[in-house]
């Protein structure tokens, strides 16, 4: 029992003093126990790192790990590169800048490595594999973790009209994508009307800079980690044919348009035309028509645009692709919609682009 107040301050304070002592003397033994475990001296920068990645996202980041190993700060010591096939953007800088390449899996990593990072790999990591490295395998992932955990999350954002992403760097879990501690995270707003390649290359950028950042103080950032919850956990599959498919009554304006954003540099817009798949190019956004039947057409020549009514209001495209080109005439059009086909007449006239 405290004799009296200033007596239970004094000892709450040297209580405080102890714990946090112990914390930080905690923080080192694990460190030190990684490096018994695994033979390596050191417990911070310049690391010997194996790269992992395929796409363009994933150059910016082993182009600025490249550029670390010569830099002043001291970060990156070695740099070998892990690629799933020879035509991929990842390979093709590795060999321009003479970086060692291994094909996947990789060989002979024991002892060689200290950290490992993945990019858009796309294949899941065995727990042997991850085992292998003293300060384990990192993550540049393009989404704030747990939203859009999957292989396509900037197109989701795009597509759910998101205001605000950003960038996690996470620790790889076996067994799972994308469930992994996070190390650090950083937002980014999403510009309005900005395509799923445009946000790419800017997360791709941003992702580099905080992974360089990440790694600078990874041994305290491994300590300070905190895990996913499920709350606000999201999946963002990949992208495919079957989400290129416009049901006019269904989608409107904004919808067709973040769709085209995010697919559409990929997958154009489909819709059946007469029987026959049409690909729809050129996206102008809404057109201000009075509203109509879903899948009907409207030729506007003032602009050269094709328009086609949806859910709320019409959308324009500047071209579309056919098997055959169309004549300058006037066409019987049918759109194909979930409940009924529609007809309508619309003039075509030299002025719109149609593709063989």
């Amino acid at each position: 029992m405290w004799t009296n107040g200033t007596t239970a301050v004094a000892s709450l304070r040297i209580f405080q003093h102890l714990q946090h002592c112990c914390v930080q003397s905690l923080r080192r033994s694990k460190a030190e126990r990684w490096q018994r475990r695994f033979g390596t001296s050191s417990s911070g920068p310049p690391w010997r790192l194996l790269f992992f990645g395929s796409d363009e996202f994933a150059v910016e980041s082993l182009k600025l790990l490249s550029s670390s190993r010569s830099s002043s700060k001291g970060i990156v010591e070695t740099l070998e590169v892990v690629t799933l096939s020879s035509d991929v953007p990842v390979k093709r800088f590795a060999q321009q800048n003479h970086l060692p390449v291994q094909s996947w899996p990789p060989e002979n990593v024991d002892g060689q490595f200290d950290v490992g990072v993945v990019v858009s790999f796309g294949r899941l990591l065995h727990e042997r594999l991850i085992n292998k490295f003293p300060y384990g395998i990192l993550n540049v992932h393009p989404s704030l973790l747990p939203r859009w955990r999957g292989p396509a999350p900037i197109f989701h954002t795009i597509m759910h009209g998101d205001a605000v992403t950003g960038v996690t760097i996470m620790q790889i879990h076996p067994h799972r994508f994308d469930v992994g501690p996070i190390l650090n995270q950083e937002l980014h707003p999403v510009p309005e009307k900005c395509t799923a390649d445009e946000l790419g290359a800017a997360l791709a950028t941003k992702g580099a800079h905080l992974l360089i950042d990440t790694l600078t103080t990874l041994s305290q950032r491994l300590v300070q980690k905190r895990e996913q919850g499920e709350k606000g956990a999201t999946f963002a599959p990949k992208i495919n044919m079957s989400m290129s498919w416009m049901v006019w009554e269904e989608q409107t304006c904004d919808q067709i348009d973040r769709l085209y954003r995010a697919i559409g540099s990929q997958i154009p817009l489909r819709t059946i035309w007469m029987g026959r798949t049409i690909k729809l190019l050129d996206f102008v956004g809404r057109c201000h028509i009075s509203l109509s039947v879903p899948g009907s057409l409207s030729y506007q020549k003032h602009c050269n645009t094709l328009a086609i009514c949806c859910k709320d209001g019409w959308v324009g495209f500047k071209a579309v692709l056919l098997k055959k080109r169309l004549t300058a005439c006037p066409s019987s059009v049918r759109l194909r919609t979930n409940s009924c086909t529609e007809h309508c007449w619309f003039g075509i006239t030299a002025g719109l682009t149609f593709f063989i």
